[in-house]
């Protein structure tokens, strides 16, 4: 195994030549895949229409395709999966990734090429652990297993030859097979339906094998650890897996679970290395050990567009390529792909912290935040108010959603904010007090609504029992794979749901 270790390391760090020449030269880089996108393209029926063929200059392709977002691609993307191809890209296409992004009863299905599998999602992959070992030259993480927490997929209901399931799970399917030796559970287990069988069935699997490194969201890979430590009466993972030394993890901020995945693996010694890979691509990596930054991957097929947040929302909307984008500043993300994705609007706000090269954060989705006093509040505002509350309280946060207090006769607005606590704190008083104060050093638009409480109340926070976001979770058909609680909305249909959950629940 040693052996394996060193060759495969190796094998990986090769990749960084091609790294540093996207980082070089990248401007050249995406005009270069810009144009063989619409080459690639130009005979399908939507290339056809938009008459790709004729296409000369990234202001013709700006001016002749519009800004669209998933409904305007449905009709679409639903002949292909009842089985008509050349519609939105040349080659067949089989696999969806079925998303929601939220938890809205709505389910997205995103086209997922073999180009798509083979230059985006594998490709991501592979650089995050070719990253890892760059950084980490005496990593041991190819002597054991990766453990990898996935979703399901079935057959779906338009074409038999056509299949859907969660991106983790499509991806599982189509791995390379040398891959699948590295990879722990087997994939009857990995691919099952049911999360609550699965979390029992993935704890037995595992417990037993030799698990280097984990990949997966942060929420549902703190449910399998509590359960792996119940079932073993161990206090910490790395009792379990000891040479445990790198978790690979997105979908969602990393900060509000720091504490809890420090308390379990406590040591010093375990990575993490966060991802920004959705259903529509692989997007981002964290690149340099220590920063929340993460490097905008741009060779994987992908044509990147970037549309400043007041242009969100009109008819005609301005976006900014590469060149044109500054620092410090929200952007919608609008992408165009080599699975038929065309100048696509995610959903999904970033900001870059570096323009050599292009490094990012995620701020939020264009439609989970809460604004609705002009306060403009992001997920990364609150994630970061949750850590310093938490930090200076004592506390610690397993999960939480914030909705707006609208204007009644008597009182100003609020954020009614439903928290469930891993460790609560010892006075919740100081706790909102806290929260509120690091709100306001964070976003000056909060602040500014806040000042003598003039439009903004107080937060008003509700302690929620034990399990109630999981509970709310499993009563939607949204356990385990990519799905979460959304932080932030601009309305009440989340906090109302979970409130009368909880009312039926004591009736």
């Amino acid at each position: 195994m040693p052996i394996i270790n060193s060759i495969l390391s190796w094998w990986m760090k090769k990749r960084m030549h091609q790294i540093e020449l996207f980082i070089k030269y990248p401007h050249e880089v995406q005009e270069d895949w810009r144009v063989r996108l619409l080459q690639t393209a130009k005979t399908t029926e939507w290339g056809k229409k938009y008459d790709y063929a004729t296409i000369r200059s990234l202001k013709n392709f700006k001016e002749r395709v519009p800004v669209s977002n998933y409904d305007a691609f449905k009709p679409y993307i639903s002949r292909v999966m009842h089985g008509e191809q050349n519609i939105l890209w040349p080659s067949d296409i089989k696999w969806f990734a079925k998303s929601s992004g939220t938890t809205s009863d709505k389910s997205k299905f995103i086209p997922v090429s073999n180009e798509a599998m083979e230059e985006c999602h594998f490709k991501g992959g592979k650089d995050c652990v070719s990253f890892y070992c760059n950084n980490n030259p005496d990593t041991k993480i190819f002597t054991g297993k990766a453990l990898i927490l996935g979703g399901s997929h079935q057959i779906n209901t338009f074409s038999n030859e056509s299949f859907y399931g969660d991106i983790s799970a499509v991806l599982m399917q189509n791995m390379p097979f040398w891959i699948q030796f590295l990879r722990t559970p087997d994939l009857s287990i990995a691919l099952m339906d049911n999360w609550e069988d699965k979390i029992e069935r993935l704890a037995e699997a595992t417990i037993n094998e030799n698990v280097t490194n984990i990949s997966g969201v942060p929420t549902w890979t703190v449910v399998l650890a509590k359960r792996v430590m119940e079932m073993t009466g161990k206090n910490n993972l790395l009792e379990i897996w000891p040479n445990l030394e790198l978790f690979i993890h997105g979908a969602v901020s990393f900060v509000p679970y720091k504490e809890q995945f420090a308390k379990l693996i406590p040591s010093e010694k375990m990575n993490y290395l966060e991802t920004y890979n959705a259903s529509e691509g692989f997007f981002g990596i964290q690149d340099q050990p220590g920063s929340d930054e993460m490097l905008l991957m741009l060779d994987y097929g992908i044509y990147y567009e970037f549309m400043p947040m007041e242009e969100y929302g009109k008819e005609f909307p301005l976006t900014l390529s590469l060149e044109q984008v500054e620092l410090n500043k929200n952007y919608a993300l609008v992408i165009s792909t080599n699975s038929g994705l065309w100048r696509y609007l995610i959903g999904d706000t970033i900001r870059f912290t570096s323009l050599n090269p292009f490094r990012i954060k995620i701020t939020g989705r264009t439609k989970l935040f809460i604004n609705a006093f002009g306060e403009e509040v992001m997920i990364e505002n609150t994630d970061n108010a949750v850590k310093i509350a938490c930090e200076k309280t004592g506390a610690l946060i397993r999960d939480y959603t914030v909705a707006p207090v609208y204007f009644s006769e008597s009182e100003n607005g609020a954020h009614e904010w439903l928290v469930e606590f891993e460790i609560a704190p010892d006075n919740i008083d100081y706790f909102i007090e806290t929260l509120d104060t690091a709100l306001k050093s964070l976003n000056s638009d909060y602040e500014a609504k806040r000042y003598k409480s003039m439009a903004l109340r107080k937060p008003i926070l509700n302690v929620l029992p034990e399990n109630t976001f999981y509970a709310w979770m499993k009563s939607k058909g949204k356990l385990g794979g990519q799905h979460k609680v959304p932080r932030l909305s601009n309305d009440r249909k989340f906090v109302e749901e979970i409130k009368q959950m909880l009312i039926d629940a004591k009736a």
